[in-house]
């Protein structure tokens, strides 16, 4: 009897095979091979924007909201960002292989750590075609293999870039099939790569609730995730409101489907008056709708008269609520401690912000407040492997155990114990 191996297993087995020479792979080819990622991707734009627009085409046919399309979107400028973040990952110092925590112990041995690869990274996302390329470089870099599959919605866009990273990494010196994209639509495959935990080292979803909950639930393997981001700013009475104005503007409108962006904006009672007109007149450059607390909801009121804003009563299920487009939610609060307190209970461990020009205040914002990353007097919406200098990032780790925030090099690697002896033997 002839036994079929699905899309799926076949990929999975074929990285798991590179999975030793990728750890071997020396610092130089794998950064030769990032740079000839990034080439590839310039020089194969036009077809890169085409494969795109018509997946977006086709997402618009479906009826796919603005917020899924403005995600899935290719043009010139994203595809060199792309590209330029490949080549800053070959920039970065390469992690694999680096000694530390060495220690020497009284009979002479020298106890450590070496940093190695996972070994096979499997990601599963959706939306934003980048991905592919972003996941695929840092595996690339931190010497693990990869299986990557993406959502129905960008098939094509997908397709091409895995096709594309594969083969220049191949050309560059990096063993054939080491990077590999399920292209299969069946969504079967999803549910069998849950299970390949004999291949699959590590799973990381990147996609909305219902992706992440169905892995955490279904994978056999470790699962690094990100909850949704529900992102708060707290406007505390001692900011400087100029200051203010611009951080929250940015963190709500400079691109609001991402999962760093403003969710819900806390204010202090003593600069609620002053500040939320403020904040109000520049939301309706972008039509951003404020769904308010009645005492935002009262002081807004007061002064709208005919500037149009878009102010309404806020439901209780507002607050806690990942919008990812121009909303947000609005609470006058009358201290840090009830702004920390409303944070705790509705945040989701992705990115706080406290603008304020008192030191002790905010240093308590910075201590207590539990989230991946905390900010003091600056946009949400630097929560990026990027912007932190890590280049690409495989996702936003919201979890604790392993790796937190924008998951990078160090985090795709672990560590083993290296013992150096000269000798020795352990007394009976």
């Amino acid at each position: 009897m002839t036994v079929t191996t699905s899309e799926v297993r076949a990929k999975g087995e074929a990285a798991k095979a590179t999975a030793r020479r990728m750890a071997a792979l020396s610092t130089d080819t794998k950064n030769a091979a990032l740079h000839a990622i990034a080439d590839a991707l310039v020089a194969r734009e036009k077809d890169i924007i085409a494969a795109n627009e018509a997946d977006y085409e086709e997402g618009k046919k479906a009826g796919l909201n603005d917020e899924m399309l403005e995600r899935m979107m290719l043009n010139h400028a994203r595809v060199e960002g792309i590209a330029a973040d490949t080549r800053n990952v070959a920039k970065l110092p390469d992690p694999v292989g680096e000694r530390f925590d060495l220690t020497i112990r009284p009979n002479g041995l020298v106890i450590g750590k070496m940093r190695v690869p996972i070994g096979v990274i499997g990601a599963i996302f959706e939306s934003r075609p980048n991905v592919a390329v972003d996941i695929a470089s840092l595996c690339l870099k931190s010497g693990n293999a990869c299986v990557l599959r993406g959502g129905e919605e960008c098939a094509r866009s997908n397709t091409l870039l895995g096709r594309i990273t594969s083969e220049a990494a191949t050309k560059a010196g990096v063993p054939e099939g080491a990077i590999q994209l399920v292209e299969s639509l069946d969504r079967g495959l999803v549910r069998e790569l849950l299970k390949m935990n004999d291949v699959i080292d590590l799973l990381i979803p990147r996609g909305g609730p219902g992706l992440i909950a169905m892995v955490r639930e279904n994978a056999t393997m470790p699962v690094v995730s990100a909850a949704a981001g529900v992102c708060h700013t707290y406007v505390d009475k001692a900011a400087d409101l100029a200051m203010a104005v611009n951080i929250v503007n940015n963190a709500k409108t400079r691109r609001p489907t991402i999962c760093n962006a403003l969710e819900c904006l806390l204010v202090h009672r003593d600069v609620a008056e002053a500040f939320l007109p403020q904040i109000a007149s520049k939301w309706s450059e972008k039509g951003v709708e404020m769904r308010c607390d009645p005492t935002a909801l009262s002081i807004l009121q007061k002064v709208n008269g005919s500037k149009g804003w878009k102010a309404v009563p806020a439901s209780p299920e507002d607050f806690g609520k990942e919008f990812l487009t121009f909303i947000a939610a609005v609470k006058v609060v009358d201290s840090v401690d009830e702004a920390m307190a409303h944070i705790a209970r509705y945040g989701s461990g992705h990115s706080e912000a406290i603008v304020t020009s008192d030191w002790p205040v905010a240093d308590r914002f910075l201590s207590e407040v539990d989230a991946a990353a905390v900010y003091y007097n600056a946009s949400t919406q630097f929560t990026d492997g990027a912007q932190f200098g890590l280049g690409a990032e495989i996702g936003i780790s919201t979890q604790k155990m392993h790796a937190r925030g924008p998951m990078a090099l160090k985090e795709l690697t672990t560590y083993k114990w290296v013992i150096l002896g000269n000798g020795h033997t352990r007394p009976l």
